[in-house]
This record gives structure tokens, C-alpha cells and sequence, in this order.
């Protein structure tokens, strides 16, 4: 039974597994609630025997959310997304003030820009700044209040929540899948000269060290959009694939899921706008979870 809770499911136990999908192993999760493996490991089961699911699977690299599991994550990230906003309004508190967020272009356009506007509506004191650096900013220096980034930064006094797993495919569209199933040679949508050092633009030339590089941009919802008009095929996080209408198709071995990760100051938890922020994010990507996965 996962299409609702059961009137004697314990918060605490919901609030457990949350931490268990956003964190993907028991170590990381008792680390973030501070609390033993054994905890984690009790409580999620709890869980599981109220709703009579199996919510996770334990894999050697973690645990994945079942389909049951995202069902299930999908209620109760909105349930803690509610719970917050009720604490808040309960403490009288008027959330005012601007927000900053540095995030990648593709994650922004792709993702974040139509999905923050009810933050706009729930609280109209609220202005969030979204913005698109190449190089990374500096959250001590203050140049952002939240950065959303492709793996985890290695130094800095930075609170650090893991968000989601981006994954990839090769993407393309209705007449190049066509056209590839019979036979024809794929041509590529893929980054520029300046970005061809990042991660996805080197498995694509190790791994098709021959392909043509018909069209080339700085960021990866340009080379969707680019591939939904037909200009190629596109190695692309299935986030954008699957919301530009692509289809993927089986090329070349795909690239390791990215972990994509929330880093703040530790005195932005105190800042109630941010904390808001921080809250309607992890909430959302909790929802999404089923965007980002293969």
C-alpha cells in the first residue's frame, strides 16, 4: 500500500527513509542524522513492513529506491516540504530577502527555471537569483548563497547534501532514431572547443574517437534542443532527453552517473530565506527523483 500512509506509520520512520533515498548508503545517512547504521537500517525496515513494500534495494555501490520506493518518496517529500512550511508559519516568521543560486546552464534551464516559481507565489517576499558562472563562485567569498555542483568540492568550510544521481544516455530525435536503426552513421551535437574538457565530452571522444561533430555549443540543454531539431545525436542527462521529447539509443557505453550536490555555508542554515530555499530544493529533487535515473 504506497498510494498513501497508513494512519499508524511513524513520521520518524518516513523522515529516515528520505535521508536513506537522498544519501544512497546507511553510512552517509547516519552520519547526516547523527545517529548509528543499525537506526537507519531499523527504521527504514520499520517503514517497509507499515506499507508492506520493499521501498530499497541494496546494491554493491548503495541502496536504489524501488518503483514502489519512488512512490512512496514522491508523498513523503511533499509531506516534509509541508511540515517545513507549517514550522515556519507557526513561528510567525516572515521569509524576505534575497537568495542566490549558481547552478550549471543545463541544470537551470533545463530544470530549476520552471520549477522555482512557487517559491515567487508561496512567499512573496522572496527574490532568488539564479545565476550560470562557468567557473565555479566562491561561497566564501559570498558570491553565492547556494551552489549546486557535479560532484563534491574537496575543501572549504561547506555543508555539503548530496541532491541526485544524474544519469546518461545517448539522445535523438523521432528521424535520427530512425535513421540509426537503419544503419546510418550517427553525426554528434556535442560540446565547444572551450568545454571539451569536461567529463561528458571526453567519454564521447574516447569511446567515439571518429565521430563528427556536426554542431557544438557550451552546454548541454542548447545541445538538446539542438538534437530535438535534428541536427544529431547527443550524449545528454536524461533530465533534459526526456523533457526535450528525446529517445535514447544504445551507442556506446554510457558514462557513470554524475552525483549532483546542494553546498552551502554552515551559517546559511541560520539564514531563513536560504534555509527555504534549501528546503523547496531538497524536496523537489526528492520528488524528481525518477527524472535524473536511467
Amino acid at each position: 500500500m504506497t498510494d498513501c500512509f497508513r494512519t499508524s506509520t511513524d513520521w520518524e520512520d518516513i523522515r529516515f527513509f528520505i535521508s536513506l533515498a537522498r544519501h544512497g548508503s546507511l553510512s552517509a545517512t547516519a552520519r547526516a542524522l547523527a545517529v548509528n547504521h543499525a537506526t537507519v537500517a531499523r527504521r527504514v525496515a520499520s517503514l517497509e513492513a507499515s506499507l508492506g513494500e520493499a521501498l530499497v534495494e541494496r546494491r554493491p555501490d548503495g541502496y536504489v529506491l524501488t518503483a514502489a520506493g519512488q512512490r512512496v518518496l514522491a508523498t513523503a517529500a511533499g509531506m516534509e516540504e509541508a511540515a517545513a512550511a507549517l514550522n515556519r508559519g507557526a513561528n510567525g516568521e516572515a521569509i524576505s530577502g534575497l537568495v542566490r543560486i549558481n547552478t550549471t546552464p543545463g541544470l537551470m534551464q533545463g530544470f530549476l527555471a520552471a520549477r522555482l516559481a512557487y517559491l515567487a507565489d508561496q512567499h512573496p517576499g522572496l527574490d532568488v537569483e539564479m545565476t550560470t558562472d562557468v567557473r565555479p563562485v566562491s561561497l566564501e567569498r559570498r558570491e553565492a548563497d547556494i551552489a549546486l555542483r557535479l560532484g563534491r568540492p574537496q575543501d572549504g568550510a561547506v555543508i555539503v547534501r548530496p541532491l541526485a544521481a544524474l544519469g546518461f544516455a545517448c539522445y535523438a530525435s523521432a528521424g535520427w532514431i530512425k535513421r540509426l536503426e537503419a544503419g546510418g552513421v550517427p553525426v554528434f551535437v556535442g560540446f565547444d572547443e572551450a568545454n571539451a574538457h569536461l567529463p561528458e565530452a571526453l567519454w564521447l571522444a574516447r569511446h567515439l574517437p571518429q565521430a563528427r561533430l556536426a554542431l557544438r555549443t557550451s552546454n548541454q540543454f542548447a545541445q538538446g534542443t539542438a538534437a530535438a531539431a535534428g541536427a544529431g545525436v547527443a550524449l545528454l542527462p536524461h533530465f533534459i532527453g526526456r523533457q526535450l521529447g528525446l529517445a535514447p539509443f544504445p551507442l556506446m557505453p554510457l558514462p557513470p552517473a554524475r552525483e549532483l550536490c546542494l553546498v552551502t555555508r554552515r551559517e546559511s542554515l541560520q539564514h531563513l530565506p536560504t534555509r527555504t530555499v534549501i528546503d523547496h530544493l531538497e524536496a523537489l529533487f526528492a520528488r524528481e527523483q525518477a527524472l535524473f535515473v536511467g
